[in-house]
């Protein structure tokens, strides 16, 4: 095609409307003018955003050959370069390999399909021609595609199945004079330059007239991060129910809070390095209340309060050990010690909303690092129906509605329930939470009164968030993949899970 600048081409488009005549296919008229389409279509643009032309899009799918198929198309089909490689007398697989590369297997298997080659009697090795001539139709199908000929549906199902023909969306327009329509545009200035006022021509400009309506450049703002905004609502919920937010910054925590104080025992595998991040430096602490700690060590080795305990030599320094918590029961284990200190006893309602961490296999459900939502009430005469009740109106202000429990364990509650819910999407139900009252083994030595009880759940944060946003891999929530779009593009978050 012969160069011509876009002036060029809004000039012959403009003369061509004023005379009268319209563009019904503007990629005939890019044709017949020697431009790309996409040349001629940025003249267009620019001439119907002033109104000058109007435009009717045209939409159209057709289907085009892939790289492979143009190459087949060019060079004849696989099987047809095949038997076209073969010599009368014959050839190896590995010469006919050689010669053809990668098109060899998909022309062999055609080949033989089509019985235009066949093997040496008790040779499969050497091939030979069952024909002297073939009729390539896949060279001639693709030929009369690519030249725009419509083929029959079974034809475009054969290519479809060798993945030679893909769609493609092709839009052009239909053309007509639009109520500012003008045959030769006059190009406004939008400045006053230094070689305007040497040559004093600024006085025959005619200046585009400023658009006081028009927005600006957007200003840049801050967006809220799905985990941020899921767990402000979340911490709303807890508030309108009465709960008081735990103080959970502390992410090096002792072994002896985060596991010895729960009354879960020394050997528990939870306490392997394989399932806990352990720290180095500092590597265990000596801030423990003693007092605490002994009635801790006898409840484990001898047990106590109806318990008989787990009946081992209970060690200082294991209970010393630093490590990142692993959930933040271990920020409830001390806010319950400190209430347990306050006389009298008044009830409380806590909750939490923070990191915890674990020796987890990143996977698409798993990370290493974590958020554990937690929530507790301590009172007198509490009762796992007084937890179930809790359960449904904490559960319900999500969007949860359908509850079931199914009984676990866990070292520090009795009874304990695993809480899941019907999802609708899924259709099914899903765990989404832990729960459970206290032992005693593990209040009464705090120091809480006798008939006090305490009724606590739990839940990560990220798979509610999961479930809002549409997201099925976990890498992609938060860390360096997060897609910045995903959180520009998605209106504030409004629980309701189902």
């Amino acid at each position: 095609m012969a160069d011509k600048s876009s002036s060029d081409v809004e000039a012959s488009l403009l003369a061509h409307l004023n005379s009268g005549g319209e563009v019904p296919d503007s990629r005939s008229y890019a044709s017949s003018l020697g431009v790309t389409h996409g040349e001629l279509g940025d003249v267009i643009k620019s001439l119907s955003a002033f109104r000058i032309v109007e435009t009717a899009e045209i939409t159209k799918e057709t289907w085009v050959l892939t790289e492979e198929a143009k190459g087949y198309a060019a060079s004849g089909s696989p099987e047809a370069q095949l038997v076209a490689a073969i010599p009368p007398e014959g050839a190896s697989k590995d010469v006919l390999k050689e010669k053809l590369g990668s098109i060899f297997d998909i022309g062999m298997k055609t080949a033989a399909k089509n019985k235009w080659i066949g093997f040496e009697k008790g040779n499969k090795d050497l091939v030979f021609r069952k024909v002297d001539t073939i009729n390539d139709e896949l060279q001639e199908q693709l030929k009369r595609l690519e030249s725009g000929e419509v083929l029959s549906d079974k034809m475009i199902d054969d290519l479809k199945r060798r993945k030679l023909i893909t769609k493609e969306k092709s839009i052009w327009y239909a053309l007509k004079k639009g109520p500012q329509f003008v045959a030769k545009r006059k190009k406004l200035a939008t400045d006053v330059t230094q070689e305007h006022l040497r040559s004093g021509d600024w006085k025959d400009l005619e200046f585009k007239e400023y658009n006081f309506g028009a927005q600006g450049q957007p200003i840049a703002i801050g967006y809220v991060q799905p985990l941020l905004e899921v767990r402000e609502e979340i911490q709303n919920i807890f508030l309108q129910m009465g709960f008081s937010e735990m103080p959970t910054n502390n992410f090096v925590e002792s072994s002896f809070w985060n596991f010895d104080a729960l009354f879960q025992p020394q050997q528990h595998p939870a306490r392997d390095s394989h399932d806990t991040f352990f720290l180095e430096a500092p590597a265990a602490t000596k801030q423990l209340p003693e007092d605490y700690l002994e009635k801790v060590k006898e409840v484990h080795q001898c047990g106590g309060y109806g318990s008989k305990g787990y009946g081992y030599d209970w060690k200082r320094d294991e209970a010393e050990k630093n490590l990142l918590r692993t959930h933040t029961t271990a920020v409830s284990t001390r806010m319950l010690y400190k209430l347990a200190q306050e006389k009298p006893f008044a009830p409380k309602r806590y909750y939490s909303i923070d990191r915890v961490f674990r020796n987890e296999a990143v996977d698409r459900t798993h990370l290493a690092e974590f958020h554990q939502i937690e929530g507790l009430i301590c009172d007198y005469g509490l009762t796992l129906g007084d937890l179930i009740g809790v359960l449904e109106d904490f559960f319900s202000s999500l969007g949860m509605s359908k509850l079931r429990f199914k009984p676990a364990y866990n070292p520090y509650t009795e009874p304990s329930m695993e809480i899941f819910s019907y999802h609708e999407g899924l259709k099914k139900w899903v765990e989404v939470g832990n729960s459970g009252m206290f032992r005693p083994e593990m209040l009464l030595p705090m120091g809480l009164p006798q008939g006090v009880n305490v009724i606590a759940w739990g839940l990560s944060l990220e798979r509610p968030t999961m479930i809002l946003y549409g997201i099925d891999n976990i890498r992609d929530l938060f860390g360096p993949k997060v897609d910045f779009n995903l959180i520009k593009s998605n209106p504030l978050c409004r629980l309701g899970l189902q």
